[in-house]
């Protein structure tokens, strides 16, 4: 059996692994990739792409005031798919240099990898395998069709009555658009949905989504399911049982680690993670992990800063450390809901009298009154003068939430925002707005400033 010898082994071709990748190779390392799938991973072809294609489809619909052409709206998440698919090729790899291999990665030993019959050494490994939908312990499941979202996509009729097991963002995300693409929509959850946001922000999503006809039933427990295509029933903690023609699993998901005998490489792990330091750097010092598989987060944007600290490391031997307070999340629905460090109940234990909270709504804002966006918020958390956590419910809160990214990943000052000019009328005076609500008081409500005006103003010709 040959072996071959590298730089870097890349497991993983998803959006961390290909950054990696491409940094590494045109920064003159030798790279072998490799890919048991899909290029592109998750993102590309089963995640953020096509999920925020679908939703794209389902707020024209709700623009035009009809329902939308479910097989049109699925025609044009697989053409976003192939638009963006090039970019993260076998071939574009190929042609940076990269030695692209596919087939699923096994490790023989501390520093061996074996895929298709073939051995690799490296002088260090990147393990970027990405996440899968978890499948929960449901009775009956395992007789009954279910959809995940990497079948999701494949649908190209409306689901009569689609039948959601999860309130997170996927789950809200998925019934929002297939709600305004025709279907019936219940969403079944066992806690709050939204339950890691903002409780006053979340409640501005789901009265949205409760509006336009989505059943969201909260804090039940799923019993059993049971039925078959076209019928399934879905039976809660009391008795009540939901039924309707499909059925989504939208739980949570579980890092792709099986396939790997990480043991053989001396890499501590459990179910839910690779254990890494702050460097990335698994028990296994040759071996980092990062993005899904590395326990932080599970977003794009975190595995491609991941792959950046690994390149710091791997290729130029700096010392590099991830940070993740300033990692921003947002749930893509309509209206979008953004956030970045702490939430207000995460501040408020954790720095208790040192933190100060200024909210404004939407409705202060001209462009969102003119353009009647006007529902939501930004909640602004400070402590020192700087933003510690922003929450942001309304429109386009992604597009929002990035100069508080800016300020919150360069530990600025919040004067850099309040600062600011920005052009008139733009929904990103919200941001200003939130930063002038924490320098108003000691300004306008300050005795020593009014004396010190007054003074001034007697001593000026």
């Amino acid at each position: 059996m040959s072996t071959i010898t590298t730089d870097i082994c890349v497991i993983g071709g998803g959006s961390g692994g290909l950054s990696v990748a491409a940094g590494a190779v045109q920064m003159g390392a030798r790279v072998v990739l490799i890919e048991g799938h899909k290029m592109g991973g998750d993102c590309l072809n089963y995640g953020c792409v096509p999920s925020k294609a679908l939703l794209a489809q389902g707020k024209i619909a709700k623009a035009r005031g009809e329902t939308g052409d479910f097989a049109a709206a699925m025609a044009h998440v697989h053409a976003t798919i192939a638009t963006i698919a090039p970019h993260d090729s076998v071939e574009r790899f190929t042609g940076l240099g990269v030695n692209v291999i596919q087939g699923y990665a096994r490790f023989t030993g501390p520093g061996k990898v074996e895929v298709n019959g073939q051995h690799i050494r490296a002088r260090r490994y990147v393990i970027a395998t990405g996440s899968r939908a978890m499948i929960p312990p449901i009775p009956g499941l395992d007789s009954v069709p279910y959809l995940t979202n990497e079948t999701l996509f494949e649908q190209t009729e409306c689901p009569g009555h689609l039948l959601i097991i999860g309130g997170g963002p996927i789950g809200l995300e998925m019934a929002q658009a297939h709600r305004r693409l025709g279907a019936r929509v219940t969403v079944i959850e066992g806690a709050r949905a939204l339950g890691r946001d903002d409780p006053e922000a979340a409640a501005i999503v789901t009265a949205q989504l409760r509006a336009e006809g989505i059943e969201i039933v909260e804090g039940v427990q799923v019993e059993q399911v049971s039925g078959r295509a076209g019928a399934i029933e879905v039976q809660v903690k009391g008795g009540t049982i939901f039924a309707g023609t499909h059925l989504l699993l939208a739980v949570g998901r579980v890092p792709n680690l099986d396939k790997l005998d990480l043991d053989r490489a001396g890499v501590k792990h459990d179910r839910a993670a690779i254990k890494v330091d702050a460097g990335l750097r698994s028990s296994n010092r040759r071996i980092y992990a990062i993005g899904d598989v590395a326990g932080h987060g599970q977003f794009t944007h975190l595995a491609g800063y991941h792959a950046g600290i690994v390149i710091r490391s791997a290729l130029f031997g700096l010392p590099a450390k991830a940070r993740h307070d300033h990692i921003p999340h947002v749930t893509y629905t309509d209206p979008e809901l953004a956030q970045i460090g702490l939430t207000e109940a995460a501040a408020r234990k954790k720095l208790g009298a040192q933190l100060s909270v200024h909210m404004v709504g939407f409705d202060q804002i001209d462009r969102a009154q003119a353009e009647g966006h006007i529902d939501g918020f930004i909640k602004l958390m400070v402590a020192g003068g700087r933003p510690v956590g922003v929450t942001i419910v309304g429109a386009q809160a992604g597009e929002l939430i990035a100069p508080f990214a800016l300020a919150i990943s360069s530990r600025l000052k919040l004067s850099a925002i309040s600062g600011t000019v920005l052009p008139y009328p733009t929904l990103s005076e919200i941001d200003k707005r939130a930063a002038g609500a924490y320098f108003s008081p000691k300004l306008f409500d300050n005795i020593n400033v009014k004396r010190l005006v007054r003074a001034v103003q007697r001593w000026l010709p």
